[in-house]
């Protein structure tokens, strides 16, 4: 089963590191968000990703050309023109990268990855946001409900803590940052049928979060894996600099490899 990653968008909420690369390649402890998001995904036993470019996407096909070098240590013979790799910590992946057009939304990226998944199953996600959700029991949810598609469902945390106030203004409980009232949201953790590409227009202005997933959700082909773990995107600047202070603290949950 191949595992599909959304990397086209601007990142336009984190352009302080944008501005010189793709949201996907903004780094967690010295490797691109990319990299851990695969790295979960590989620990699962999934090694097959088609990656959809947009945005500054040749600095992540020069990333994955040049793999080795980033990885490993090199001594570089000038006079012959040689290279010679040493300690080789590659990976066991196998990456298709495509390019999916400037200003496409994300259904006509998804729609753009179909010649390269054919008719089978597949995994789905966005390139900028990490968790500890366990993939093989959600792969395994999938296979039992037998609809088209399954989304993550996480409760974010709400962005101020919460106080439990009585009749005379005493303040009973105060929790820091409590999970929201607001109901489950879409925690960006797909599986997919192919026939889920039947949802989905060729025009680049499709956005998958809109008519492709109501479509679905009205005819009763989507189900939600409820995860109650960590989950967490990278959407500001703010949000790097958690997931780099949990990586460097070795709290990092989701490091499952």
């Amino acid at each position: 089963m191949k595992v599909v990653l959304l990397a086209g968008g601007y990142g336009t909420r984190i352009s302080e590191e944008t501005d010189l690369k793709p949201k996907p390649m903004v780094e967690i402890g010295g490797k691109p968000i990319l990299w851990h998001i695969m790295k979960i995904y590989s620990h699962y036993g999934f090694n097959e990703f088609v990656v959809l470019l947009g945005y500054k996407g040749y600095y992540i096909k020069e990333y994955f050309a040049n793999y080795f070098l980033h990885q490993s240590d090199v001594t570089i013979d000038l006079q012959t023109n040689s290279l010679q790799v040493h300690n080789n910590t590659s990976e066991p992946w196998k990456v298709t990268l495509v390019d999916t057009g400037l200003d496409t939304m994300t259904g006509g990226r998804i729609k753009r990855a179909q010649k390269y998944i054919g008719d089978e199953p597949f995994l789905l996600t966005y390139g900028d946001g990490v968790s500890d959700i366990d993939i093989a029991k959600t792969v395994a949810f999938h296979q039992k409900h037998g609809k088209a598609l399954t989304m993550s469902a996480i409760q974010p945390e709400a962005r101020f803590g919460n106080l439990a106030i009585d009749e005379m203004m005493n303040i009973k409980s105060f929790i820091e940052k409590p999970k929201t009232e607001a109901g489950w949201i879409n925690g960006g953790f797909f599986v997919c049928e192919p026939k889920v590409f039947d949802y989905i227009s060729e025009d680049e202005s499709c956005v998958f979060e809109q008519a492709p997933l109501q479509n679905l959700a009205k005819d009763g082909e989507m189900f939600a894996y409820k995860h109650e773990g960590f989950w967490q995107p990278m959407d500001t600047l703010r949000d790097n600099q958690k997931l780099n202070k949990l990586w460097k603290e070795n709290k990092a949950p989701w490091k499952v490899w």
